[in-house]
């Protein structure tokens, strides 16, 4: 016996999607033809304007709005979102909504659908939409209006905009998951990552990833998070390099791939933090993914790897975008050369530029050459003491490449040159430049009157910058700076004054390193009243000095013996909250020394060794000084011993000549030339005033044949005389007849073993 189980009674939702499937399945094979765009228009204006004329209370009893809304075959749901989206207020899109849904009994459940997300957009672009999008979206569950997906994507998006972020959460987890496609998680994302909850929205993200995801990102998805991750001063927690790195190969499994700028943010990151060889992985990953990548991305690499100095990594970097089909740019040979340059291989940038640069297609590849690719070749040729060849190279690239030099091609050129202390040349191409029309600016007039300063003709410099006054054009900082150094090394303080002066006339605001240079010229040659007055314009001009310039003026003041003075600068330096350094307490202990108060020299020393710092070779000898200017030379001999065995600072040359110097005056040669001995064993190497002293020592107690093993020491020792050992020698050695040993002397030979 068959049973037949009785089917349950189809709820509403089951109704329309059986009613759907019908017309699907049971459409007319042979349907009408489509309604012409212009009728479709027509058709919805017409509907438009009878809504308007017709009072609302009218609408149910206008034959002809009737008939329109309700025809046979009904209104495709398209003409009824247009309509409802051309009326000119919510509250009329209301009303026809509530009129369709009255007679929905006769209309298409899509129908209503699409009107109610017209209503949507005109409630969402109002101002009472935080009030009126919860109202109806609450209204269209209660009414059994199913949401289109556009509906739900409308929705999503107001509350996220409307900072009802949770009420967009909401609609999408009660949303049917037939309505949950791509289009509608890239507006819950959105909305998600603007709210900062970059973790809920990875979660949403997380489906759509899945290697067999029904619902996979597409390229709105990637700019979407791409976008949002890397924007600065967003809301919400940031993603470490790990967590980016990942995301992105996960989308890449997808074929979708951020742009360009964005992987060259994270890849520009990762090379700054060190991590080459990860950046290196990632961009061989995308590439193996089916990535496009730019040239630009393997130029960030490069750059990287370029300031590790891995040139091996480079190479290969090059020949895989080769392999992968990716033309190298200008910018690619800039990175490769410049680099090449700055580890002087300039050889190697050389051949570089010669196979990219000038279009050799050997290796599939041709770039073309810019002004700036040949201002760092140049600049790298004129480094290594190439200038000819990187004048040559200017020439070569003018003649075949049409490439015209620039005033950096030129200042390349003539530092080159002047660096090398070829000046004339480097006047030969600033010369030329005004023939050729490139016009000089102050780094060309700045390197050749440092050129002329450093060869000593400071002179030529002065003249050379009157001349450029002369044309109009005025010296910066950095050229007064230049010359008043120059001649304050040559002690011509006269033209350093007037220098100075000139330059705060002219207007050019003195930087911190003239005034710096001026004090320590004026301290060194004892003009203190004149190093005094620099350092309050120094002051007021705003400067601080530093460290330097505070042991310049201490060290100035105690030369002059105004020990008042130097503890004045040590207050003001104190005050200022520069702390002293070895120099300065070095200098204060040998002022101390000198004048034999070795009582505050001591306690000079105790305050350093406080202060952290350990006495130096410096200190030691100061203070043995100080004891042999004042007699004390047992003390001065303890001190050495004491220096010798119990500290782990060696004597050297200067300490060694003071005390030998010391002895010899005190005619105790022996122990003086012992102290040559002990030179020699601790190999600490004499010098010509050692052997000054010495010859001036055995010649007071007539030494003689001490004074010709001497003489051969010497000469074994590669140290020549001068003039003082000749005076010495002369004087001796005439008045007992060994002119000949001198001679041989003078000539390098041994003179210890000739017969008198």
């Amino acid at each position: 016996m068959n049973t037949t189980l009785p089917l349950p009674k189809p709820t509403k939702l089951l109704r329309r999607h059986l009613l759907k499937l019908h017309r699907r399945f049971c459409a007319d094979p042979n349907p009408p033809p489509l309604t012409p765009p212009q009728d479709d228009e027509k058709q919805i204006t017409q509907a438009v304007q009878l809504l308007l004329e017709t009072p609302h209370p009218e609408w149910s009893s206008s034959q002809s709005l009737q008939s329109l809304l309700f025809s046979s075959p009904p209104l495709p749901p398209r003409f009824i979102l247009k309509i409802t989206r051309s009326l000119p207020s919510y509250c009329q899109a209301l009303n026809l909504f509530e009129h369709l849904r009255q007679n929905s009994p006769s209309l298409d459940t899509q129908a209503l659908s699409h009107s109610f997300q017209a209503l949507l957009e005109q409630a969402g672009r109002g101002p009472d939409a935080a009030s009126r999008l919860p109202e109806l979206y609450r209204a269209s569950k209660e009414w059994e209006v199913p949401l289109t997906v556009n509906a739900a994507a409308l929705l999503i998006r107001y509350f996220g905009r409307l900072q009802m972020v949770d009420k967009s959460i909401l609609v999408f987890d009660e949303l049917d998951p037939s309505l949950k496609n791509t289009h509608v998680r890239n507006v819950l994302i959105d909305s998600l990552l603007r709210d900062g909850r970059v973790d809920c929205a990875l979660n949403v993200l997380d489906e759509m990833l899945q290697p067999l995801s029904e619902v996979p990102p597409n390229d709105v998805t990637g700019d979407i998070v791409f976008y949002a991750l890397t924007k600065t001063g967003r809301k919400g927690r940031s993603l470490s390099e790990e967590e980016f790195i990942k995301l992105v190969l996960q989308f890449g499994k997808h074929s979708v791939f951020p742009k360009t700028n964005w992987l060259t943010q994270l890849v520009s990151s990762l090379c700054r933090c060190g991590k080459i060889i990860q950046a290196w992985d990632f961009l061989h990953e995308l590439l193996r993914l089916g990535a496009r990548l730019e040239s630009s991305l393997f130029n960030v690499l490069l750059s990287g790897l370029g300031r590790r100095g891995d040139i091996k990594r480079m190479n290969l970097v090059l020949a895989e975008m080769k392999e992968y089909g990716i033309q190298p740019d200008v910018v690619t040979l800039g990175i490769i050369i410049n680099q090449l340059c700055k580890l002087r291989r300039v050889d190697d940038a050389m051949e570089v530029f010669n196979k990219m640069g000038e279009g050799s297609e050997n290796d599939g590849v041709s770039v073309g050459v810019d002004i700036v690719i040949l201002n760092t070749l140049i600049t790298g040729l004129c480094k290594v003491g190439k200038q000819e060849e990187g004048l040559h190279l200017m020439e070569r690239m003018k003649s075949t490449k049409g490439l015209v030099p620039n005033t950096v091609t030129y200042n390349c050129l003539i530092d080159g040159f002047c660096k090398v202390g070829e000046i004339d040349r480097g006047i030969e191409l600033f010369d030329r430049m005004k023939e050729e029309g490139v016009s000089h600016n102050m780094i060309t007039v700045n390197t050749l009157i440092d050129g002329m300063c450093r060869r000593g003709r400071i002179n030529s410099a002065l003249d050379f910058f009157r001349d450029m006054q002369g044309k109009g054009l005025k010296g910066n900082a950095v050229t007064y700076a230049t010359l008043i150094t120059a001649f304050s090394n040559a002690d011509n303080f006269g033209k350093v004054v007037d220098l100075f002066d000139e330059m705060l006339r002219s207007g050019c605001s003195a930087d911190a390193v003239v005034y710096y240079s001026l004090i320590s010229g004026f301290c060194r040659a004892g003009r203190m009243d004149d190093a005094g007055n620099v350092y309050s314009k120094l002051k007021v001009a705003g400067f601080h000095p530093d460290i330097v310039c505070y042991n310049s003026l201490i060290s100035g003041f105690c030369k002059k013996r105004k020990i008042d003075k130097a503890y004045e600068i040590v207050k003001e330096m104190e005050d200022a909250g520069v702390k002293p350094d070895t120099v300065t307490f070095n200098t204060l202990i040998a002022y101390f020394s000198k004048v034999g108060d070795f009582t505050l020299a001591r306690r000079v020393m105790k305050q350093m060794t406080k202060e952290g710092f350990t006495p130096t070779v410096a200190t030691y000898g100061a203070l043995i000084h100080g004891y042999c200017l004042n007699g004390k030379l047992d003390a001065a001999r303890k001190l050495f011993d004491d220096m010798s065995s119990t500290t782990k600072i060696s004597p050297n040359t200067v300490i060694y000549n003071i005390l030998i110097e010391s002895l010899c005056k005190v005619n105790d040669v022996k122990v003086a030339l012992s102290l040559m001995d002990d030179m020699k064993t601790k190999r600490v190497k004499p010098n010509t005033t050692t052997y000054n002293a010495l010859f001036k020592g055995l010649k007071e107690n007539h030494l003689l044949e001490e004074a010709f093993i001497l003489m051969d020491s010497m000469i074994e020792s590669g140290c020549s005389p001068d003039y003082i050992t000749m005076e010495i020698l002369t004087g001796w050695l005439s008045t007992v007849g060994e002119l000949e040993k001198l001679k041989s002397f003078v000539q390098g030979h041994k003179v210890s073993a000739l017969t008198a």
